[in-house]
């Protein structure tokens, strides 16, 4: 295995192991505790799922992997915060959309060869990718999981 091999496989695998767990809890939790704030005044367990599928979806796009499959998420789970608006999917779809959402992201990143992951993303311009070599596609997929985790350690409260 290469170093490259092995610079994406473990980012990959800590990906995946995230996306696991999330898929867990999401398991443990009943629909009732998803509709619970996180802390008093703080975001609801369905807003959090609801922002993850979001976020996601925008990653399809920085990942130069095609449209999004549900924009009609961004205004109430990225422009506005939680409870700002009551039209939002019932958690049966949006837990649907998580792993249908998961899937095709799997399906898209096992297709990638491992020097795939170090070319630009799609918000960097090729001068300014020239100039930091690090705003590539490998590099959404860390700052990416380290969001993962920190909405996963917020949904753990709702046990």
């Amino acid at each position: 295995m290469t170093q490259t091999e092995i610079a994406v496989k473990m980012v990959l695998d800590r990906w995946n192991a995230s996306i696991k767990n999330v898929d867990t809890l999401l398991g443990l939790l009943n629909d009732e505790k998803l509709l619970k704030e996180i802390a008093p005044g703080k975001n609801r367990g369905i807003y959090i799922l609801g922002h993850l599928i979001a976020v996601h979806d925008d990653m399809i796009i920085l990942l130069n992997m095609g449209e999004k499959v549900y924009p009609e998420l961004n205004e109430p789970f990225i422009k506005l915060a939680d409870k700002a608006t009551d039209k939002i999917p019932a958690l049966a779809e949006l837990r649907a959309y998580w792993t249908n959402q998961c899937n095709i992201m799997n399906e898209q990143f096992s297709a990638m060869k491992p020097t795939d992951w170090f070319e630009k993303h799609t918000a960097v311009t090729a001068e300014d990718f020239e100039k930091e070599p690090i705003r590539n596609k490998l590099n959404i997929i860390i700052t990416r999981t380290s969001h993962l985790q920190y909405h996963l350690g917020q949904l753990q409260l709702l046990k």
